[in-house]
């Protein structure tokens, strides 16, 4: 399985500050994708960040009861907490600078297995460029932008994209 956040920015909704100018929102999806069929497993979208997208994807895992072998995570999720997130699956980052020992047994573990074989991890770490490519492939194929304004509906022009791509992939 393999984890990635990314962001789309969102089309025709815009904000206004208080100096009057407009700035664009993004909308954060975070998709988990089996890297052997290349197909979305779940997704979380949000218009705040990229933990609370994460967070709807982690429900949307549980509610599916699939069980998650291994994930592989940018930086952005490299905390001790992550592990736990995945309770037995294998997790590959890239520790930040100031990561310590601090926190759970399969956090030591983890940390302790990128010391011992970092040649390893770094091979199983870097098997995201298949899911990089593919999200890069999405957004050629349907675009970055999403037009629709409403958050329910921007979660579904979202869903029916990662449905698509799985259809996609099944029919070739």
């Amino acid at each position: 399985m393999e984890g990635k956040d990314t962001t789309k920015k969102g089309g025709k909704k815009d904000n206004t500050t208080k100096k009057g100018k407009k700035r664009k929102l993004f909308v954060y999806t975070f998709c988990l994708m089996d890297l052997a069929t290349k197909m979305y497993i779940c997704f979380g979208t949000s218009m705040r960040s990229e933990k609370e997208a994460f967070d709807k994807a982690m429900e949307m895992l549980k509610r599916m009861d699939i069980d998650v072998h291994s994930t592989r995570l940018d930086m952005y999720y490299s905390y001790p907490g992550i592990s736990e997130s995945f309770s037995n699956a294998r997790v590959y980052i890239i520790p930040k600078k100031n990561s310590t020992f601090k926190g759970s047994q399969k956090w030591k573990r983890e940390v302790t297995s990128i010391v011992r074989d970092t040649i390893d991890h770094l091979r199983e770490y870097f098997r995201r460029c298949n899911s990089e490519s593919g999200f890069s492939a999405d957004k050629r194929r349907f675009g970055w932008i999403v037009m629709q304004k409403k958050p329910d509906r921007i979660d579904t022009a979202l869903f029916s994209s990662h449905v698509l791509r799985n259809l996609f992939l099944l029919a070739d």
